[in-house]
């Protein structure tokens, strides 16, 4: 990676500012073993500059956001798998963090929790169970015809931690499953083949099940375009990961056309999602409101502590973020 983007300098953190709903929980964890650190928190809509100024360390997945500036912050080390709101590239953030500013992500495996996400919202699909629902709630004895999920085709768009965590769980109940990578190759053994994100538009057509699981960046923005859908064959869209890879605008033409067949959103362009969106009142979409991985105040403190041992020993963290690629 290039130098000329990473912090080169390490320091030792003393005041750590925790800036999360768990907060508290995630600053006892700290304080419990390390307990030479002054933690302190708050819900990172509340925190100030006065905060900030204090702080040489903070710890969470948003910048504050009554503070224009990090203060004498050196380290941000964020508990979410994506940093697009500390690099600019979403609007949970304002403006790209200072690169002087060392940036740090969790360690935290966000993939089992997702890939249930996923199955669920599979299982939603491929069983009809809003019809079986609707049909119980008018008191109808209506019997609904659905194929079995074995047998049926995905394709994971990403082929990191979260990717190979869903196509595990689809291979596991006999779903072929194709992965897409920047490489065209992963270690995966339940990928059943993997190919360059640049042909990702030849092989929308032949998955029943397209997941996004890739991060929010320059290159990845609207990758699954008003292009790519209208390549697709009736597929259900599946996205847990940011929700800037989807151009989302073109969702109902896509829904409409038969392009897709359905939806499962947890993320979108802007979040919340506005009352407005037609999304809200279809019923080939299913929407979460970002919910599919969520941060545990253990993952929060195990991934910080374990960048700051790496501080405490002279070293740049394994888990430093490549702001040239954005994770």
């Amino acid at each position: 990676m290039p130098t000329t983007h990473r912090s080169e300098v390490p320091f030792t953190p003393r005041h750590i500012l925790v800036g999360a709903g768990d907060h508290a929980e995630i600053a006892a964890r700290i304080a419990a073993v390390r307990p030479d650190l002054q933690v302190r928190g708050g819900m990172h809509t509340a925190l100030t500059s006065d905060d900030l100024a204090w702080a040489d360390t903070y710890v969470g997945f948003k910048p504050p956001r009554s503070a224009d500036a990090m203060g004498n912050v050196r380290w941000v080390h964020c508990t979410g798998a994506g940093v697009d709101a500390w690099l600019g590239t979403s609007q949970l953030g304002r403006a790209t963090l200072d690169p002087s500013i060392l940036l740090t992500r969790t360690n935290e495996s966000f993939g089992p929790a997702i890939a249930e996400w996923a199955l669920a919202r599979v299982f939603a699909f491929q069983q009809r169970l809003r019809a079986l629902d609707a049909a119980q709630r008018a008191t109808t004895w209506a019997p609904l015809e659905y194929a079995r999920l074995a047998g049926t085709r995905a394709l994971v768009v990403g082929t990191g931690d979260i990717g190979r965590a869903v196509a595990r769980a689809f291979a596991a109940l006999g779903v072929v499953v194709t992965g897409v990578s920047l490489r065209g190759a992963s270690d995966e053994p339940a990928f059943t083949r993997v190919f360059p994100v640049d042909r990702l538009a030849e092989f929308v057509g032949d998955a029943e099940w397209i997941m996004l699981a890739v991060p929010n960046t320059q290159a990845s923005r609207h990758l699954f375009s008003r292009a790519v859908m209208a390549k697709c064959r009736g597929a259900v869209l599946l996205n847990a990961g940011r929700g800037a890879v989807v151009e989302e605008s073109a969702l109902p033409e896509a829904l409409d056309n038969g392009w897709l067949s359905g939806a499962a959103l947890d993320v979108f362009e802007s979040e919340p999602l506005s009352a407005d969106s037609p999304l809200w009142h279809d019923g080939r979409v299913m929407i979460s409101p970002h919910i599919s991985g969520p941060t545990t105040a253990q993952g929060a403190a195990s991934g910080f502590l374990d960048c700051l041992a790496a501080l405490d020993r002279g070293e740049i963290p394994k888990w430093q973020v490549d702001r040239l690629v954005g994770y």
